[in-house]
């Protein structure tokens, strides 16, 4: 048997330590002795925090009453030794939080942007509906409310990971995609924004690459297609 913990936060902030971890929730997707993948029922809890600035609270709608009195967030509560593997949506966001790990980890909206490009968008949520609308995914509408509370989003993205699963991706590639930036189906900006980075300029790809303030994924990508070029 072998057993994929699916995890969400939800948190008071972007960045520790000034921002701390309010509710943790875990989905596991284990596989049987059939192979098949079944998605277990989600669990929560909510954490101990020392503020909770309205911008916040007006996303998972947690307050400090919600939370008095309860133990701050310990990192060895959500990994167990029995996972084979730690998967979250956006994994920078959570490991920022979690910490130095052991387990393998995936980030399904990397693996997302790999088998799935032309999806409308990669979020948990836009992502749940087209694989939905494609019958690629069926869950429990219920259980996956309300969103952005740590138990319903790690329900939520399970399914995606199952799904990922089901569309050929393994583990192995997609523990490999989430140590990779990300990427990028097309091009997000500036007037070639819409465009395949196949169709760019080179003159344009080796200014992203290696003389525009972009960020360091971006310019990854404008550098990986340079690369596909020469290799052709």
């Amino acid at each position: 048997m072998t057993v994929l913990r699916v995890i969400d936060f939800e948190t008071t902030g972007m960045t520790p330590p000034e921002a701390q971890v309010v509710e943790v929730g875990y989905c596991d997707l284990t596989r049987g002795e059939d192979g098949a993948w079944s998605v277990g029922q989600p669990e929560s809890w909510l954490c101990g925090v020392s503020a909770m600035p309205p911008e916040v609270r007006a996303v998972h709608h947690i307050t400090l009453a919600d939370v008095a009195g309860l133990a701050p967030f310990d990192p060895a509560s959500v990994v167990a030794p029995h996972c084979a593997a730690v998967i979250a949506h956006n994994w920078s966001f959570e490991a920022a939080f979690l910490g130095d790990q052991q387990t393998p980890a995936i980030c399904t909206y990397k693996a997302a942007l790999r088998v799935w490009p032309d999806a409308p968008s990669h979020s948990n949520g836009v992502l749940r509906y087209w694989l939905e609308d494609q019958g690629l995914l069926s869950l429990d509408h219920d259980t996956a409310m309300p969103p952005h509370r740590a138990g319903p989003d790690a329900y939520v993205t399970a399914h995606i990971l199952k799904a990922l699963l089901a569309a050929g991706a393994t583990g192995r590639e997609m523990i490999a995609w989430t140590q990779e930036p990300r990427l990028l189906p097309k091009i997000t900006f500036g007037k070639h924004k819409g465009s395949q980075w196949s169709d760019a300029p080179a003159d344009y790809l080796e200014w992203v690459a290696h003389r525009s303030d972009l960020d360091a994924d971006t310019k990854w990508n404008a550098a990986r297609e340079l690369q596909r070029r020469r290799a052709s």
